[in-house]
């Protein structure tokens, strides 16, 4: 819960820091519009002044509107398509005209034909079609194929003859174009047709002579019939292949088992492959019977009865002859076996030979339809080039026109420029802008030193307050401002700087104070005198020196013309402090002018005997102010610094560029110097200045009116001591 609540202010705060940012942000931009007033209001006026001399003292311009309709291109009236349909072609076709329409030789047409080159208008520009164009424009009306021919011209009606005569020039332009489009392409399409006609009877001439090649008047049908015939030879062929090998291979299994029955020794009569002789079945059976028989006579009769022996001589005579007849019917199988191996070898010459007729076949009916193709393709491409030649040459006669003037330009009795309210309006405007711009611009290149920010995060340096500026120019006004003026602005403006270096760091050892800037006339001897004031009006006994040895400036605001100063002292022509410094009407306040500006002051300023001055300055007076020279003019403010208790840098408000400063502070910061902070001079609250420090404007006023009220009212008091003027609010 801690930390979601945690999470939660931190958001709030980061919120409310952006916040403040934008705040801020939008009061630096209304800052610089203040400041920049009369900036913005003489850009302002010199734009709108411009405005209104264009406005009045140019030349009116009319325009002429011719409205084209551009149609896609169909070609002839036989090639006319749908009109509404629309397409990306048909878009960049339309491109393609607008562009037309700006061409070159177009417009030198209408130069020709209008004799433009005499106008004044156009009569002493170097390129004419170029100036004659810049008053033409070219306007599709969005979503149509309508286009707008705009021209314009001091002459009204020379804008419309410029927008008429470009349409007019256009479109025969473009008819133009088609008819040599449509002639140009028909002598091309006839050279082809002839070059098509020469490739066709290649063609033809190459197919006949394969067909007296071949022997065929009838390819086609040859080799159809052809394919049939051979087809059903080579299928029959196979299948006699098929059987032929089959039968071999059982008569050559029969024969190789019958020789193995004759190795083994084996009765070739028991073979089982003479057994299917018919002959030999008879005589086995015949045997068989003879040898029941003879069984039968053994058992009435003796081996040598005449029946017996007649009986075994027709037994003998039926073996004699079954061993021949297997002979026979063995010898009958190897004899087959031969026969269906010759058959084999016959079948399979009469496939081959089948085989090599379809082969031969095939490659014929190849190439002759390569032929036939190639004849059929060149016929296409003739016809083809025959039916575009017949097209283009209906082209050439009637080619339809897809474009049409819909409006003709007329004469306007009203020029279109210039529009005195759009450029008054304009100028105004613009004017605006471009003064806002250039008071941006010019307070972004305004690096000057402005405010306490600037001294802090861009020199570095502790802010000790500002000084209000004092419309008085006399000398010993400003330099005693304190003094005379004790309840005006830029007097509190002192004694807040009298407080800020009370309360600087290590405030009690800063006894003896440089005063210094960076260039003159920055108010450092100002700031000097009347630093010197305040601290003596607390009752600290205060010492003002003149330190400036080349430009001194305290005697002219104290009024005091003793030839005897700070360069006598240091030239030890004196022998201490009291016999230079002078008393002035501000009480516990003296002052050590100048004295005889020296012709070696930089020696006396870095000599043994400032050190001993200040010293003995020291001890004599609580406060020591040192009005020292710029430091970058010379190199004295560092040497007075080196020997002070620190340095007072002053600075000159929206004078100094930020970068010019920088370099001042870092060679006093170089030296080893403590700079106590810097102080802002000449700020006018009350005036141009009043917008940057508005707060503390109305600061002054409510001091102001304090003192008022103590001095009487708007009455105000004598001039003297503790008494100030009457304070205008």
């Amino acid at each position: 819960m801690e930390d979601q609540t945690l999470s939660q202010n931190q958001s709030q705060t980061a919120s409310g820091t952006a916040g403040i940012a934008d705040a801020n942000q939008l009061r630096q931009y209304w800052h610089t519009i203040l400041e920049r007033r009369w900036l913005i209001l003489t850009a302002l006026t010199v734009v709108v002044i411009l405005g209104v001399v264009y406005a009045f003292k140019s030349t009116p311009i009319y325009e002429a509107v011719a409205r084209l309709q551009i149609d896609p291109e169909a070609g002839s009236v036989l090639g006319a398509r749908d009109s509404l349909s629309w397409n990306r072609q048909d878009q960049e076709y339309l491109q393609t005209q607008y562009r037309n329409l700006q061409s070159r030789s177009l417009i030198e047409g209408v130069i020709a034909k209008l004799k433009l080159e005499a106008d004044p208008r156009y009569a002493e520009k170097q390129d004419k079609v170029k100036a004659v164009l810049s008053d033409i424009q070219i306007s599709p009306i969005r979503l149509t194929r309508l286009v707008e021919v705009k021209a314009r011209h001091p002459n009204s009606q020379v804008a419309a003859d410029i927008a008429n005569t470009l349409t007019d020039l256009f479109i025969s332009r473009n008819q133009d174009l088609k008819a040599q489009k449509a002639i140009a392409g028909y002598q091309m399409l006839k050279r082809e047709a002839q070059s098509q006609e020469t490739e066709l009877l290649a063609a033809i001439e190459s197919l006949q002579r394969y067909r007296v090649e071949k022997g065929m008047i009838s390819l086609v049908d040859d080799i159809k019939q052809g394919e049939n015939i051979d087809a059903q030879a080579l299928r029959n062929a196979r299948q006699e292949l098929d059987t032929q090998t089959s039968k071999a291979a059982e008569m050559q299994k029969l024969a190789d088992e019958g020789n193995k029955w004759i190795k083994d020794g084996k009765d070739v009569a028991d073979f089982y492959g003479v057994n299917q002789d018919k002959l030999l079945t008879e005589l086995k059976a015949r045997l068989a019977t003879s040898e029941s028989a003879l069984s039968m006579l053994r058992t009435r009769y003796r081996d040598r009865h005449p029946k017996m022996i007649e009986a075994l001589n027709s037994l003998q005579t039926d073996r004699e002859k079954l061993k021949l007849e297997a002979q026979r019917a063995f010898d009958a199988i190897l004899t087959s076996y031969q026969v269906e191996k010759a058959r084999e070898d016959q079948a399979l010459a009469r496939y081959r030979q089948a085989e090599k007729r379809m082969t031969e076949l095939n490659s014929a009916r190849t190439k002759f339809d390569v032929l036939t193709r190639q004849k059929e393709r060149s016929e296409f491409m003739y016809q083809q080039v025959l039916a575009k030649m017949r097209e283009y040459d209906l082209n050439a006669k009637d080619t339809s026109q897809n474009m049409a003037v819909i409006d003709k330009a007329e004469p306007q009795p009203k020029p279109v420029k210039p529009n005195k309210t759009l450029i008054l309006a304009g100028s105004l405007v613009g004017g605006l802008a471009f003064a806002m711009g250039l008071a941006f611009f010019v307070s972004f290149l305004d690096d000057s030193i402005k405010s306490q920010e600037d001294v802090e995060n861009i020199l570095r340096l502790p802010f000790l307050g500002y000084i209000p500026n004092i419309k008085s120019a006399n000398i010993v006004e400003r330099d005693l401002q304190a003094h005379h003026e004790p309840t005006s602005g830029t007097a509190e403006g002192f004694r807040t700087l009298r407080a800020a270096i009370a309360l600087a760091k290590n405030a009690d050892k800063l006894r003896c104070i440089s005063v210094t800037s960076t260039i003159p006339s920055e108010g450092k001897s100002l700031v000097a005198s009347n630093l010197a004031i305040v601290m003596a009006q607390t009752g600290l006994k205060t010492l003002l020196v003149d330190a400036d040895l080349r430009r001194p400036s305290v005697h002219k605001a104290f009024q005091l013309q003793s030839p005897i100063g700070l360069s006598a002292y240091l030239a030890d022509r004196v022998r201490g402090v009291s016999e230079i410094a002078h008393s002035t009407e501000v009480p516990n306040l003296d002052v050590i002018c100048c004295g005889a500006i020296p012709t070696n002051p930089s020696e006396l300023i870095g000599s043994k005997r400032m050190f001993q001055f200040l010293e003995e300055a020291s001890q004599k007076y609580d406060r020591v102010i040192l009005d020292c020279p710029p430091i970058s003019a010379v190199a004295d403010p560092l040497v007075i610094g080196s020997m002070s208790d620190g340095i007072l840098f002053v600075t000159k408000f929206n004078k100094i560029r930020r970068e010019h400063a920088q370099r001042s502070v870092q060679r006093i910061q170089d030296a080893g110097i403590h700079i106590i902070g810097l102080v802002l001079n000449d700020i006018d609250f009350e005036g141009k200045d009043s917008y940057y420090y508005s707060y503390y404007y109305y600061q002054n006023r409510y001091y102001s009116s304090h003192y008022r009220s103590r001095t009487g009212g708007d009455d105000g008091g004598k001039k003297g001591k503790g008494e100030g003027k009457k304070v205008e609010s």
